[in-house]
């Protein structure tokens, strides 16, 4: 199998990645998004690889490129749709509500008036959140109708257009922790705790992780909400609510895991690595028995009447990093 790995940034996590496909025998190219200059009519180089895995930093490199990459009938990991629902907090929330998946109250509003209408029919505290982001960043915790009005405008002089969309959402009082499970094909492989005196407990904002076990209810929870959004491999973020249990929060479509791979014991690149190349291996089989590789692209060549791929849709590549 010959994967492409798209990054922006390669981090410990993508090394890790690199090593796991060359220890199962994969030939793996990571791909600085930020060289690429993609034709939208023709695969070019990406006809080579069995599927792309997408590890870029940047959301807008990410969309970008899967967008392209699957309209030319590549096998991309994960699935655009799946990106886009898991990149907008409120596309995670009308998912889940789709699938029945317990989840924080949620008021949305367009308007900083109807947005304080918003907060003010959750009640205080609530938490105000930007629909896109990630890391905690611009997560804000609204104490009092002071508060609110205080942040609201803020945001409507300074903030990007994002940010004119008030998505408010129920504070949860949980028990100074909340908890991260590893989703990989369906399987919920691993989970972490992650606690910190603070309200916010992102280990970005320095919240401490630990191992903890994947039971039951956790594992039916976590892999019910990734089958929401689609995705193939996913990190599901959970809070305990003191009077309705565990709740799904948010699901990050393109999970950090260096150090969930100690604290867990779980060898959570490999899980990874070996289901992509499984799904590579799947779609490969699939496209050959439809007698076409890349049905998609036969369409496009034959549409520019037969005018070979040219060097506008070839990556620069580089060399496999250990």
């Amino acid at each position: 199998m010959r994967i492409a790995m798209t990054y922006t940034r390669l981090r410990v996590e993508e090394r890790m990645l690199i090593d796991a496909f060359e220890d199962f025998g994969a030939d793996v190219t990571p791909i600085d998004l930020r060289t690429v200059v993609f034709n939208p009519t023709s695969l070019g180089e990406w006809a080579q690889y069995d599927a792309v895995f997408d590890r870029s930093l940047s959301l807008t490199n990410t969309l970008t490129s899967i967008r392209i990459l699957e309209s030319l009938g590549v096998r991309c990991i994960n699935p655009l749709h799946a990106i886009e629902t898991c990149a907008d907090k409120l596309a995670t929330t009308l998912a889940f509500i789709r699938a029945g998946v317990p989840t924080p109250e949620v008021r949305v509003a367009v308007d900083s008036d109807s947005g304080l209408d918003a907060i003010e029919q959750l009640g205080y505290p609530c938490v105000l959140k930007p629909t896109v982001g990630s890391w905690g960043r611009l997560v804000s915790r609204i104490n009092d109708r002071d508060a609110a009005e205080s942040i609201l405008e803020h945001r409507e002089v300074l903030g990007s257009v994002n940010h004119s969309v008030v998505y408010a959402q129920e504070h949860i009082n949980k028990p100074d922790r909340d908890i991260r499970v590893f989703v990989v094909g369906g399987n919920a492989i691993a989970a972490i705790e992650r606690r910190s005196e603070h309200w916010l407990t992102n280990t970005a904002r320095g919240a401490v992780a630990a191992g903890m076990e994947v039971t039951p209810e956790l594992a039916d929870l976590s892999t019910r909400a990734v089958a929401s959004v689609g995705a193939d491999i996913a990190a599901v973020d959970l809070l305990e609510c003191p009077s309705r249990g565990l709740l799904v929060n948010e699901i990050n479509h393109s999970m950090e895991f260096r150090n969930s791979t100690t604290t867990t014991g779980v060898d959570i690149h490999r899980v990874v690595a070996q289901h992509t190349l499984d799904i590579a291996q799947a779609h490969a089989s699939q496209a050959a028995g439809d007698g076409d590789i890349h049905p998609v692209q036969r369409a496009c060549d034959a549409s520019i009447d037969g005018e070979g791929a040219g060097s506008s849709g070839t990556p620069e590549r580089e060399g496999v990093l250990a």
